[in-house]
């Protein structure tokens, strides 16, 4: 049953992952983390871990993985925890994740990404950016669909940013053809295919017990901000209304918690389509502030266009 009240929590911005899963049992449920090696994937896998899921690190560097699977079993006493490789970038790559899956699939947390790098493109000419953080993971949740419509009652997790509030997705350029490259719009416009593909995957997919949410994390020092400077990290957010300073980064820890709070809270059931932050859903972006979503990304006509162009572009 879909619920239409805006979701509230008790949680905050400052509550962890680990807080959000406190009393919730995941046994028997099977988890899949992109990017679930470092940064905030790592913490959502092991919360996901902790209250009893078979969870597997989607990573593109396995023994990385590997590294962060001794961790989680350690700390959480799980050993049900799994590496598989997985480079977004490499449709090749997500059809082989694809093929190896086996069974039911009840959590997807679509984490992994990058964020403002300059410019790449993968062999099929796309951006890097949309090509990893939105088309790899569209086809992995679509190659997916049968595992988790298997599951009877699965959660996909998008996690996408307030970044999305700098661009929508430019049907008519998306890969930077013909307009000068920026990896902020880059960025953004991937983020906000993010939410899209919540709003237009639930649409499809609630019959089949498929939930799509999609996040923004918050603030949190990770390698996704690789190509980044801090002098260029604390332009951006003066652009965008924000405050450098005490209080404004949050730890992974706490980083984690909305992802969790969708892929686990009982809290969430029968809730899709929506987008969070602060483990509290969101409402529509205030002019000048940097919070809420934007119009654009939650607009049901922009959502099924993607879903095609996508579509196309993969069939290309």
């Amino acid at each position: 049953m879909m619920t239409s009240t805006r979701v509230s929590t008790p949680f905050t911005n400052e509550t962890t992952a680990l807080e959000v899963v406190r009393g919730v049992d995941l046994t028997g449920r099977r988890a899949v983390v992109t990017g679930g090696a470092s940064g905030i994937g790592v913490e959502t896998a092991r919360a996901l871990a902790q209250a009893g899921a078979d969870v597997t690190l989607a990573v593109r560097n396995p023994s990385a993985g590997q590294e962060a699977l001794a961790d989680i079993t350690a700390t959480t006493g799980n050993d049900r925890i799994l590496v598989a490789p997985l480079d977004l970038a490499d449709l090749g790559s997500v059809a082989a994740f694809v093929a190896n899956w086996d069974g039911p699939l009840h959590i997807l947390v679509d984490n992994a990404g990058i964020m403002a790098a300059p410019e790449m493109r993968t062999p099929q000419g796309w951006e890097m950016q949309f090509a990893t953080n939105h088309l790899g993971h569209f086809a992995l949740a679509t190659g997916l669909h049968p595992a988790l419509a298997a599951a009877g009652g699965a959660r996909i997790v998008s996690v996408s940013s307030a970044a999305h509030l700098r661009s929508p997705v430019v049907f008519d350029d998306i890969h930077f053809a013909r307009r000068a490259y920026d990896p902020w719009l880059a960025y953004g416009q991937s983020k906000t295919a993010n939410v899209l593909f919540a709003v237009e995957a639930t649409r499809r997919w609630a019959g089949d017990g498929i939930l799509v949410n999609a996040l923004h994390p918050g603030a949190i020092r990770t390698n996704l901000q690789r190509y980044v400077s801090d002098e260029e990290l604390e332009r951006m957010r003066a652009q965008t209304g924000g405050t450098a300073g005490a209080g404004y980064w949050k730890t992974t820890e706490q980083g984690a918690a909305t992802s969790v709070l969708l892929a686990a809270s009982p809290l969430l059931d029968g809730v899709g389509g929506r987008y969070f932050e602060d483990c509290q859903e969101a409402g529509p972006n205030q002019p000048g502030a940097r919070t809420g979503y934007a119009p654009y990304a939650m607009d049901p006509e922009a959502a099924e266009r993607l879903w095609r162009v996508s579509e196309d572009m993969l069939r290309a």
